[in-house]
């Protein structure tokens, strides 16, 4: 189950000590998670950016829950223990982007930050 990411402090940090992966409809930055002591096992949590520049409110916020929605249909494959935030980048907005090409842009993210266990392939 995938958490919000909802302080400065912690978006501050995963943009200064994480990496960067940069797609067409939105930026993913990733950190390793702190662990707290009481935690039984290790969590991630998401953060969404929707910069000004996207436009109205209306559009940032088509372009929020296009990314939250995508990372929810994600959620289950996403590896624990690390902390994300993803950025909207224009073309989500210009192009009209759908859910199935957000999916498949978050999902060419994770893959290439290494976010996604990978299984053995079946022959």
């Amino acid at each position: 189950m995938l958490e919000r990411l909802t302080k400065k402090e912690d978006f501050e940090r995963v943009r200064r000590d994480g990496a960067r992966w940069r797609g067409k409809y939105c930026t993913l930055n990733a950190a390793r998670a702190l662990t707290r002591a009481d935690e039984a096992e290790p969590r991630t949590r998401v953060g969404y950016i929707t910069p000004r520049a996207l436009g109205s409110a209306v559009k940032r916020n088509r372009a929020r829950r296009l990314l939250r929605e995508a990372t929810r249909q994600l959620s289950a494959s996403i590896a624990p223990g690390w902390d994300i935030v993803l950025i909207a980048q224009p073309a989500i907005i210009v192009e009209s982007a759908r859910m199935p090409q957000v999916q498949e842009d978050l999902l060419w993210l994770l893959n290439r930050a290494h976010l996604i266990p990978t299984a053995p392939i079946a022959r």
